[in-house]
This record gives C-alpha cells, structure tokens and sequence, in this order.
C-alpha cells in the first residue's frame, strides 16, 4: 500500500512539475497565439496579453505579431498601356488579423510575405499595364508648371502637360481593393499599398535627361535674352534722363547766366550814367590788367584810346 501511495505521490509531484514548466506561457504586448494539440488547432486565437494556461506536454503554442508589418516588393520592370517599359518599386503594410486562419492557410510570416509579392505585384502589373504613363506618375492633384511642361510636352507617350484621369494615389486605392479582397481568406488585412519609386528603364532615363538638359539651356538662353533686354531697356531710359537732367541744368545755367549779365549791363550802365568818365577810365585798366603781362610788349598809335592814359601818367 505504502508502495501504490508512494507512486501516486511520484505521479502527482511529476504533474505538478509539468503544469509549472509547461502548463503556462507568457503572451507579450503585440503578440497573439494559437495553440495546437498534436498539430492541431486548439480554440480560438488567444490575443490578450498576460499569462495564460495550456495543457502540458501535449499543447504548443505557436506566436504570431499582432503589429503592423512592411511588405517591401522587388522593383520590377512593367509596360504601361502607352507602351512605355518603366520600373516600380512598391511597398505596403499588414496586420495578422485573423492568427488561426493564418496559421491553417499560410503558416510562417516569410510564406506570408513570399504570398504578397504574388498578390500585390500581380494586382499591380494588371493595373499599370491598363493605364497610361501619365497615370503612374502624376497625382490626382497634380497641375503643370512651366518648367515641366516645356520638358514633357514633346515626349513620344503623347502630351504629358494635361492632368491625370486617375493618378497615382487612386491608382494605389484600386490596388489595396483589389489585393485586400483576396488577403482575408489567409487571415492577413491589407492596410495600405504605396508607389515607393516611379523610374524610366535605363534608355528611355537616358533621353529624358537629354531633353531636360536641352530644354533647360534653351529656357537659360531666353532668359539671358530677356535679361539682356531688359539691360538696353534700362540703360536707354538712364540715357534719355540723364540727357533730359543735363539739358534742363544748361538751360537752367544759361537763364541764370542771361539774368547775370543783364544785372550786370544794368549796374554798368548805372555807373556809367552817374560818372562816364570814371567808367571809362575804370574799364581802361581792367583792359591794361587784361592786356599786359609780365613779358608784354605794346606798339600803339598815339590816337588809341589805350594810349590816352598812359600818356596822362607821364605828365
């Protein structure tokens, strides 16, 4: 009896010690869980975190990451409905939202991303192939400027200066519906799908930068013609006012000019009325003063007028 007591007691002990090393298991914060008895699912996802009881030994738990995840494809080289080869780099993010469906339909998160590249570049390539160029590249927003314009007009894909019908923002929209109607089967939700990089294939970057170049030296060389336009502009009107300044200064000089000499006839005249004589002899030596220098030498009749007062001095 003591023996049957003793290995019930062993019993007991060795279920204890299982229950406590592998009846529990710890759940994280972004973390969900399914647990499987021999393989099998067992219940319902368990998405609380905390602690959290299973059977020992039988059951597993298998954890999956209840966070947003980032799909990032592989750039590839798409043709759009104007027959342009262009490469596009797309990226996405998703959510486990159902763990056991994606336990049963997928697995592993590495089957689940290999699984996205399937959907999402398959709904991507549909709907690039059925738009043109100019719908891949543009936003729904988008409104030319000068500069692109001048550039793109003259592109073998047709006028690229008009808006777009459906942009590339709606265009992502038409890929999550289209890619998110099909995610749920596996028990993944589609959050949103992103256009990462829009790019020309090698030849065809090549020519556009060729016709960027050459359109942007033809835009510098208007724009130095216009400066240089400008300049004589400016630089005739300066002339024309610096002209009309120093034509007005000389008339301006030649009226002050005008009055200073009739102001001064007049004083002349007024001192010549009240003293002729003294005028006459006055303006005689300011002749002299005028007249004869240092090395001067004078031959003068004796009826000039010069002469008249300097034969007075001798006397």
């Amino acid at each position: 009896m003591k023996h049957i007591m003793r290995i019930i007691l062993l019993g007991v002990i060795f279920v204890l010690i299982a229950m406590a090393w592998d009846g529990f298991f710890i759940l994280r914060e972004g973390q969900q869980a399914v647990i499987t008895e021999f393989g099998k699912p067992v219940g319902q996802p368990v998405t609380d975190a905390g602690l959290h009881f299973k059977r020992p030994i039988t059951q597993k738990v298998q954890y999956f990451e209840k966070r947003i995840l980032i799909w990032d494809g592989d750039p590839n080289q798409i043709p759009t409905n104007d027959k342009t080869f262009i490469y596009i780099d797309n990226t996405a993010r998703w959510r486990i939202s159902n763990a056991l469906t994606f336990l049963q339909a997928v697995g592993t998160e590495a089957r689940a991303q290999s699984l996205l590249d399937d959907i999402i570049n398959g709904t991507v390539r549909d709907l690039v192939n059925k738009n043109n160029l100019i719908e891949i590249i543009r936003s729904s927003d988008w409104k030319p400027d000068y500069m692109m314009s001048t550039v793109m007009s003259t592109t073998r894909t047709g006028d690229m200066t008009q808006p777009p019908k459906v942009g590339r923002d709606k265009i992502s929209q038409l890929v999550l519906q289209a890619a998110s109607s099909v995610t749920p089967k596996y028990g993944i939700t589609l959050i949103d799908v992103m256009f990462k990089r829009v790019n020309y294939i090698g030849s065809v970057r090549k020519k556009v930068y060729a016709r960027m170049i050459s359109e942007r030296k033809r835009i510098a060389a208007e724009k130095r013609s216009e400066g240089e336009g400008r300049k004589a502009e400016i630089l005739g009107k300066v002339d024309r006012e610096l002209k009309e300044i120093t034509s007005k200064a000389k008339r301006e000089a030649t009226e002050i000019r005008g009055k200073a000499d009739a102001e001064a006839t007049r004083i002349y005249g007024q001192a010549y009325a009240k003293d002729p004589d003294f005028y006459a002899f006055q303006k005689s030596l300011e002749s002299y003063k005028n007249i004869i220098g240092n090395n001067t030498s004078l031959i003068l009749s004796t009826n000039s007028d010069l002469f008249e007062y300097l034969e007075s001095l001798e006397k």
